[in-house]
C-alpha cells in the first residue's frame, strides 16, 4: 500500500534489515537449542537472558558498520545516539519468557524509522524460520526460507465470532477478558504474523505494557498488509498507552467500541508473588 505523503522505503534497506534478523535469530536459536536460557529479573520483573544481550549486541554491531549514523535504541542497552535523523528499534528476543522455558515461540523484532516515521519492520520467527517483514510503500511479505509472497489481512466483516488472538492475558482484567469473549472467538495460537496473512481477524494485547521495541514494526507491517493498529483507546501505537489493537481495518472501530472504558489490567505482580 503506497502512502502519497512519504516516500517509498529504500528496498536495499529493508534487505539488508531482513538478512540482518535472520542472522540474529540465527545466533538465538543456536543458544536455544544448547539449552543456554538461564534468565534473571529485570526491575521491571520481566525476564533477560545473556541471549537477549548476545543477540542485541550482534545487531547493534552490524547497523554500526552499515549505517554508522544512525540512532540505535535497544531493549537491553538503551540509545547509542546518531546523527543522521534514522533511528533503529531492537528487540532481541521478543518471548524471553517463551525462550526460558524452551518453547519455540520467541521471535527477533527489528524496526527503522526516518524523518516521516516507521519505514521498515521485520518479525523473525527464529525456530519456524519464518519473516514477516515490510516496507513503507513495498508491501507487507510472509518467507519462509527464500520465497517470499506478498501478504494480505482478512476481509471479515463481522465482529461476532471473530477469530482474534490476545497476548499477556495473565495480566488482563477479568472485565476486559470477558467482553471480549462474548463476542468474539479467541485463537490463543494467533499473533500478528496471523494478522497480516489472513489467519486472525485481529490481535489485542493488554494489562502488562508493551515496549516501544515490542511496538515499533507494527505500523508498517500492519498498514502494508491493509490492516489498522492502534492502542485500545484508538491513539496511535507508538505513543499510546502500552496496549495494542491490531485488526484488518474493517473491524476496528467495533472493537474499540467493544473494549471502551473498561479496565485492561489486575494486580499480577502480586498474584504471581513478583
Amino acid at each position: 500500500m503506497d502512502n502519497l505523503d512519504h516516500p517509498r522505503a529504500d528496498q536495499d534497506l529493508l534487505d539488508f534489515a531482513v538478512d540482518l534478523a535472520r542472522r540474529a535469530g540465527a545466533l538465538a536459536a543456536e543458544r536455544f537449542f544448547a539449552d543456554d536460557t538461564r534468565s534473571s529479573r529485570k526491575p521491571d520483573g520481566t525476564e533477560v537472558t545473556e541471549t537477549d544481550l548476545a543477540v542485541e549486541e550482534l545487531i547493534r554491531e552490524a547497523l554500526a558498520k552499515h549505517v554508522p549514523g544512525d540512532e540505535i535504541y535497544g531493549e537491553e542497552a538503551g540509545t547509542t545516539p546518531g546523527t543522521s535523523g534514522r533511528r533503529w528499534i531492537i528487540d532481541p528476543i521478543d518471548g524471553t519468557y517463551y525462550f526460558t522455558r524452551r518453547i519455540p515461540l520467541f521471535s527477533t523484532m527489528l524496526a527503522f524509522e526516518d524523518e516521516h516515521g516507521p519505514a521498515i519492520g521485520v518479525i523473525h520467527e527464529p525456530i519456524a524460520r519464518k519473516t514477516i517483514f515490510a516496507g513503507r510503500g513495498l508491501g507487507c511479505w510472509r518467507a519462509a526460507g527464500s520465497a517470499a509472497v506478498r501478504t494480505r489481512v482478512g476481509d471479515r466483516t463481522r465482529l461476532r465470532g471473530a477469530r482474534t488472538a490476545i497476548g499477556n492475558p495473565g495480566t488482563w482484567s477479568e472485565d476486559l477478558l470477558s467482553a471480549l469473549h462474548r463476542q468474539i472467538f479467541i485463537d490463543p495460537s494467533g499473533d500478528v504474523p496471523g494478522l497480516v496473512t489472513g489467519q486472525v481477524d485481529a490481535v489485542v494485547v493488554a494489562g502488562f505494557p508493551m515496549g516501544y521495541e515490542d511496538l515499533a514494526p507494527l505500523p508498517v507491517i500492519v498498514a502494508e498488509a491493509g490492516g489498522r493498529v492502534t492502542d485500545l483507546t484508538g491513539a496511535p501505537v507508538l505513543t499510546g498507552d502500552g496496549t495494542f489493537l491490531a485488526t484488518n481495518g474493517v473491524l476496528h472501530d467495533e472493537y474499540l467500541a467493544l473494549v471502551r472504558d473498561l479496565p485492561q489490567g489486575r494486580d499480577w505482580r502480586a498474584l504471581a508473588g513478583i
